[in-house]
């Protein structure tokens, strides 16, 4: 079928779902709802079969919808209603939610229901849910509406009640400092997460408050700021503290959308003196004590692996968060482990370059440089590790430099809800981070130069027919820890490990032979020097843009246009894995949403 995706944002549902719905041989097109364009008009132009809309804001037309079957993924079970469907949820610590798939019609999320699929609702931020659980869910439910659609003989279900409740607005979410407890402020700053964040008072000036972890040890008077910790700020609660990463200025009249930031730095001059408190070692001789904290960089190890674990808010990885991330691989590297691990949390693995710690800057281009280095040096010594065998676990999407630092790894593992956007196009940047090295030795030359000319998302069963991708794993996102320990473990028990270790090695130095790493890094950062520091670059408009979420005036030309199924089969210019055949892996027991 032709199916045109309606989207008020390409987020990463909508993302998922075009990726998904090609994989099955549909033809898709986007559409973006915006102000002052008409969907009606897209509609008639594209003439698809079927209209889905995986995340819309704004009611589908009555035109398009008395004229053509429209289908809304809402982020609720069946009979809930409303905005802010998982924003309550989170509020109201549900432990199962669900996704309804049903009908446009007059009354918004009230239509006629085509598939439901129900999940677990785990105690994290609502962001990670919704790229998690629900995204799973809501996959399931689409494709399930999706070939009842096709077979003409479905007839959804009346929905015969439902509860429609309000916006979560800011005065629903505001946190009394002196008197909640810190279970309730992580709610509250779980439930606002990416957007909209938790309107607050902070130093004489109002910020929106950006993720939230609990803190066991540190006390303090409540509302008071009384440490830092890698960028964030510490504040006591009326029973203990949090960590807060990430601030953002609340807009001034007349002024541009403010960025989001990590806290330290959005402060600046107005952070008073705190003890910068590192975050305790978690190894095989010292693990937790029980007593909650946060860290964005962790390490442990089970049997003959370790596992360097990092999750940055967004995936974005700034000069500052690099340096430490390669500081901490590097001590990993000491360690007496045959497998290193990077990765394995259940949301984002990497997007690259922190676009928005670049604009903040007081001068971009500068700071552009300095993190594209960063990012270098880290892919560098990943590619450069040849006394151990290095997987790189995404249990959640990569991006950009975030995609070409997994393919660095020797083995790429990835959860199968996992979504890849390996290029750099939309931003008008030619890419770093070594991907001249590591894509077409994966793919051919021809694919890497389809994946990164297109520019569109890829899954992650698409990832591994093409080469990106070793392993994808079949599991829940709140499973993928585990199983990727121990499938870490296996490999590192394996007898053949050395054996690969060797190979890996012989396999560098001959490619070190033929063109040395640094000739591939002088490159490509040639042009990106020359785009950063061109003032009149795409670039600097099309960051901007991004990171203030300034509106679209159109659709962009890639999404809008139609692209066709994928094949199935190998592609003729695919390499074999390096490392050996890719597998599937299912994790035994249930299966997850």
């Amino acid at each position: 079928m032709h199916i045109l995706l309606a989207a008020s944002a390409f987020n990463s549902l909508t993302q998922r779902v075009h990726a998904e719905l090609r994989d099955r041989g549909h033809s898709v097109a986007v559409e973006l709802a915006l102000p002052g364009v008409s969907l009606a008009e897209a509609v008639d132009r594209h003439r698809p079969d079927l209209v889905l809309a995986p995340m819309l804001k704004t009611p589908i037309p009555r035109e398009v919808w008395s004229a053509h079957t429209c289908l809304i993924v809402h982020p609720g079970p069946v009979g809930d209603r409303g905005p802010s469907s998982l924003d309550w949820a989170v509020t109201e610590e549900a432990t199962r939610w669900g996704v309804t798939v049903l009908q446009a019609c007059e009354e918004m999320d009230a239509g006629d229901v085509w598939a439901t699929a129900d999940c677990p609702l785990p105690p994290v931020a609502k962001g990670d849910a919704y790229r998690g659980e629900i995204a799973d869910a809501a996959l399931s439910a689409v494709l399930t509406a999706v070939a009842r659609f096709a077979s003409g003989t479905h007839v959804p279900e009346r929905q015969r009640s439902g509860r429609a409740r309000p916006y979560l607005r800011q005065e629903l979410r505001r946190i009394d400092w002196a008197n909640d407890s810190t279970e309730r402020v992580v709610r509250a700053l779980r439930a606002a997460d990416s957007q909209p964040g938790v309107l607050d008072e902070l130093l004489g000036s109002q910020w929106f408050l950006h993720g939230g972890y609990a803190e066991g040890r540190l006390r303090g008077r409540p509302g008071e700021l009384i440490a830092t910790r890698a960028g964030a700020i510490c504040r006591a609660t009326a029973d203990g503290a949090v960590w807060i990463p990430e601030l953002r200025a609340r807009r001034m009249p007349g002024e541009p959308a403010p960025v989001k930031l990590p806290a330290t730095l959005a402060l600046g001059d107005r952070l008073p003196p705190l003890p910068e408190i590192p975050a305790p070692p978690y190894t095989a001789e010292q693990d937790a004590d029980g007593a909650r904290t946060w860290s964005d960089i962790t390490y442990r190890e089970r049997g003959g692996a370790g596992f360097l674990t990092f999750s940055f808010p967004g995936g974005a990885m700034s000069t500052a968060q690099c340096r430490r991330l390669l500081a901490a691989y590097r001590e990993a590297c000491t360690r007496p482990v045959s497998v290193l691990v990077l990765g394995g949390g259940r949301d984002f693995f990497s997007n690259g370059i922190h676009l928005g710690v670049i604009e903040a800057a007081a001068d971009p281009a500068e700071e552009s440089w300095a993190n594209i280095n960063a990012m270098d040096d880290l892919v560098e010594a990943v590619l450069t590790t040849t006394d151990r065998f290095v997987v790189a676990a995404l249990g959640g999407n990569a991006a950009a430099g975030g995609a070409m630092l997994a393919l660095a790894a020797d083995e790429v593992w990835c959860r199968t809800g996992v979504v890849l956007n390996p290029h750099y196009r939309l931003m008008g940047l030619y890419g770093s981070e070594y991907w001249t090295y590591t894509l077409p030795r994966r793919t051919g030359t021809g694919v890497a130069d389809r994946l990164t000319a297109d520019a569109l998302p890829i899954s992650a069963e698409a990832a591994r027919r093409l080469g990106l991708v070793d392993r994808t794993i079949d599991c829940a996102p709140q499973a993928f820890a585990d199983e990727t320990s121990r499938l870490a473990v296996r490999v590192a028990d394996s007898p053949a490990i050395l054996s690969r270790i060797a190979g890996k090695k012989a396999r560098r130095d001959a490619d070190e032979s033929v063109r040395p790493l640094a000739a591939y890094r002088e490159a490509e950062l040639a042009r990106m020097r020359e785009t950063f520091f061109d003032p009149q670059a795409s670039y600097h408009a099309l960051r901007r843009a991004f990171v203030r979420k300034e509106p679209a005036d159109r659709t962009p030309a890639h999404l809008e246009r139609t692209v066709p199924g994928r094949r199935t089969a190998a592609l003729p210019s695919r390499r074999p894995p390096v490392t050996g055949p890719a597998v599937q892996d299912r994790a035994p027991g249930p299966a997850g949403c």
